[in-house]
């Protein structure tokens, strides 16, 4: 079960056994100034990497906006229902158990009540680069990493799960060529039938690929 436990003026949640000093260390993380992830496609989540004592190295995401609405409020979100950060965790927790490959969630944080600002805190896939980067590398590789995304992506389907944002550089590939699936904010379950789901991936992925002039290999994004 997933125990909430305020530190300082921070809510911090995890099913992990936190101590002080991780709880510590992750509030240190969370005020810090956050930088962008640069790459090809590489969203707007604000990231940093932080070394969590006998858990191993993590990844910070500070939950920012995007569009024209970043200029005037940059992380402050407003309550609703649940808190942005631990529908997240929650949700990685159960995609694990689907056998969806996603980072594996350590924690989540966040600090105010109705309005507040969101941490999500996982392990670090080291030696990575995202689909997008990887296709320009290793084109003849990338055929066998949509492979794998497809079966994953059918998983979702067949869960009705819609990850609103699904595109190349949301999709990690390791030096193991090992593949994840990343940034599941707002992602929500649907009572769209399959085949119209499959239709909206296709559609948003498809256009990611275009506009970014991507190998053409990446357009098989469904089993055959």
């Amino acid at each position: 079960m997933t125990e909430i436990q305020t530190f300082q003026s921070y809510y911090i949640g995890s099913k992990i056994k936190l101590t002080q000093q991780h709880k510590s260390q992750l509030v240190s993380c969370f005020e810090k100034p956050m930088q962008p992830a640069e790459a090809v496609l590489g969203g707007r989540a604000a990231v940093t990497t932080i070394q969590l004592k006998d858990i191993g190295p993590a990844i910070v995401k500070n939950y920012t906006r995007g569009g024209v609405i970043r200029h005037f409020n940059r992380n402050t979100y407003l309550k609703f229902s649940r808190y942005r950060c631990q529908s997240e965790y929650e949700l990685l927790l159960f995609l694990d158990q689907l056998g969806v490959s996603v980072p594996q969630p350590i924690a989540f944080g966040y600090q105010g009540s109705l309005f507040y600002h969101a941490w999500l805190v996982t392990r670090e896939i080291q030696n990575v680069s995202t689909l997008a980067e990887f296709s320009r590398q290793n084109p003849d590789k990338t055929r066998t990493m949509m492979q794998n995304l497809a079966r994953q992506l059918g998983i979702l389907i067949e869960n009705h799960i819609h990850h609103v944002d699904l595109h190349p550089g949301n999709v990690l590939v390791d030096d193991q060529n090992n593949l994840f699936i990343i940034d599941f904010d707002k992602a929500q379950t649907t009572p769209q039938n399959r085949h119209k789901l499959q239709k909206k991936y296709i559609r948003r992925w498809q256009r990611a690929v275009l506009k970014y002039k991507l190998p053409a290999v990446l357009n098989n994004i469904v089993e055959t």
